[in-house]
């Protein structure tokens, strides 16, 4: 019977095709040189066939300024329909927006104009009154430059813009084509290259993905422009097929094997050699050995790999038994290992960041933040950095002298500094880290300071959206580093330092609304509003009335409002517990205070 009803209830089944729920977008590609237009046709002989010529009235001043004809194939589908631009850099983006806009009539001003105006005054909002100088020229055409330069909560704002039609043209990097799922109607990419290099064939893919918005458009369309030297290596980009999936887990040494090992072992999955290297054997890595490795064998690199992390002092051999073969070895974590697999640390630095910390106990200097900023500057980002040595100097000549300790603790000094910015020769050595380290802790603690990211932004010269990446990354590494030194003892006085520091860099306010801002739901903006209004604590928020909040804030919701007191109220509660597990700590008599244990054995 069993049987019957299985038989029957196989046949009973439908194929469900996914297609029936997610219609196909048809992707057209095309090719343009000079003035004509090219589809991409894998049954033609060269891989293409002519579609048309432009046909769009260029002046003489036009010509000149947009060699590309950029003007023309945008102006094909905006405002009506979304458009995106791809740009081989960031500098080129903004001026291609400005471009386009000097040549779009003022009919596109019109254009759900008050939206435009509302996203203008958001930007504002967001930016403690700053606006960039391009975006605000650009965003009444509808257009708007996107790259890493912005900060989140520009992106956030344009993106939801573009999303909803009040922006209709992006010109942009590379990076939006893999991150963020804005897709548009034509995809325009301005030239066959990222930065310098030529284009890889994932990477043309990814970009043209973004055309054609299924449920939206029936059809979508992505246009490169070459230039006829690049014709032959872009008919070969169009017509390869794409480039394989490698495993990077050794390439990206200290970030891929040997942190998986330290893992392993810490988290007791694998602590012998054989059990690692059978685990080594069932990853992508592993399937893929026979192609990767030419030189050494997988059990080669797992054995160089434990040896490497035992030789640096994260892992330990236990005592070897003569018995024991060598895959039988064990191994456990020492006390530096446990820190740097619970702070997550990269192991290429896990020992600098050791030996600085143990050097900051030497001469730990308080009277300024400089000093513990510097230590939870994040290490890579200080190898990327290139100083500008005029702004370097500047900013030195202006330290307090327990700030100009603090440098010449690192070995960097004033006239090393200025030597450089007059560009004199240097004789001396000094650890070029060090000093690119030292620059970017000038920019987090003027950032601390100041909390203005556009006026930091300004002072050193440098892109908005790269001063919010350092200070997210250097928030991040400093919570990374407390926890490192929560388990090493000798660094128990970097403990409550840290956590002041980490909050300080996480919320990047002035120092009264930090408690606020702990507060779900309360950013900056609303953390201000709510202090103004007199709730200047925890304690005033937990105690608040939903119903008076609403009237005294302005454009807070009834729902936002019971949200914040009910979050307070949580808070308030987990710290008071926190403090009353303190004081029963305090007042518990120790276990091996004198004569408890006498009395225990008298007991027995």
């Amino acid at each position: 019977m069993l049987k019957t009803f299985k038989s029957s209830f196989k046949q009973n089944i439908t194929p469900v095709s996914l297609d029936q729920y997610v219609p196909k977008v048809e992707l057209k590609e095309y090719l343009k040189i000079n003035d004509a237009i090219y589809e991409v046709d894998s049954k033609a002989e060269n891989g293409m066939t002519f579609s048309r010529l432009l046909n769009y009235k260029y002046s003489e001043a036009l010509k000149k300024m947009d060699p590309d004809h950029l003007v023309a194939l945008v102006t094909e589908v905006i405002p009506n329909y979304s458009c995106l631009v791809f740009c081989p850099t960031k500098k080129n983006c903004e001026n291609v927006a400005e471009m386009i806009c000097k040549f779009l009539s003022k009919e596109y001003l019109k254009h759900r104009e008050e939206e435009k105006h509302e996203v203008i005054k958001n930007l504002k909002d967001v930016s403690n009154g700053n606006l960039c100088p391009v975006l605000k020229r650009t965003i009444p055409f509808g257009v708007a430059y996107h790259h890493s330069g912005l900060t989140n909560d520009e992106r956030k704002l344009l993106e939801e813009a573009y999303s909803t039609g009040v922006l209709c043209l992006f010109t942009c990097t590379s990076t939006l084509a893999a991150g963020v799922n804005l897709p548009a109607r034509r995809v325009i990419l301005r030239a066959p290259y990222v930065a310098k290099e030529f284009l890889k064939r994932n990477q043309y893919k990814q970009m043209i993905g973004r055309a054609g918005r299924a449920g939206i458009d029936s059809i979508g369309e992505s246009i490169l422009i070459l230039q006829e030297k690049d014709k032959q290596q872009v008919l070969e980009l169009i017509s390869r097929p794409l480039e394989n999936c490698y495993s990077h887990l050794v390439q990206e040494f200290t970030k891929g094997i040997q942190t998986l090992f330290l893992s392993l072992i810490g988290l007791k999955i694998a602590t012998n050699l054989d059990d690692i290297y059978r685990f080594m054997s069932g990853t992508f890595f592993g399937v893929q050995q026979k192609i990767l490795l030419k030189e050494k064998s997988l059990w080669e690199i797992t054995v160089e790999s434990l040896r490497y992390l035992t030789e640096k002092g994260l892992l330990q051999k236990d005592t070897v038994d003569k018995c024991k073969e060598e895959f039988q070895y064990s191994f456990h974590i020492t006390k530096l290992g446990r820190a740097s697999f619970k702070g997550t640390i990269d192991l290429a630095y896990c020992d600098i960041l050791y030996r600085d910390l143990k050097k900051g106990l030497e001469g730990l200097v308080l009277e300024s933040l400089l000093h513990l900023i510097y230590l939870t500057t994040p290490y890579d980002m200080a190898s990327q950095c290139n100083p500008d040595w005029m702004i370097y100097f500047r900013q030195f000549s202006q330290l307090s002298p327990a700030e100009q300790n603090v440098a010449a603790l690192l070995g960097v000094s004033e006239n090393f500094i200025g030597k450089k910015a007059s560009g004199q020769a240097i004789k001396k050595k000094v650890d070029k880290d060090t000093v690119n380290r030292l620059y970017l802790s000038f920019v987090l603690y003027a950032l601390l300071k100041e909390t203005n990211i556009w006026s930091v932004s300004e002072k050193f010269n440098m892109p908005r959206g790269y001063i919010q990446s350092l200070l997210t990354g250097a928030a991040t590494f400093s919570s990374c580093v407390l926890h490192f030194c929560e388990e090493l003892e000798e660094f128990w006085v970097y403990k409550a330092l840290l956590g002041e520091l980490t909050k300080k860099l996480t919320y990047c306010v002035k120092a009264e609304l930090i408690p606020l801002m702990e507060v779900t739901g309360v950013l900056e903006g609303r953390a201000k509003q709510l202090y103004s209004a007199g709730y200047k604590s925890l304690i005033h928020l937990a105690n608040a009335d939903p119903e008076v909040l609403i009237r005294t804030i302005d454009h807070l919701s009834r729902r936002q409002a019971k949200q914040i007191v009910s979050s307070a109220k949580m808070l308030l509660r987990e710290k008071a517990e926190a403090l009353q597990e303190e004081v029963e700590e305090l007042l518990r008599l120790p276990s091996d205070f004198p004569g408890i244990a006498a009395s225990s054995t008298e007991k027995a």
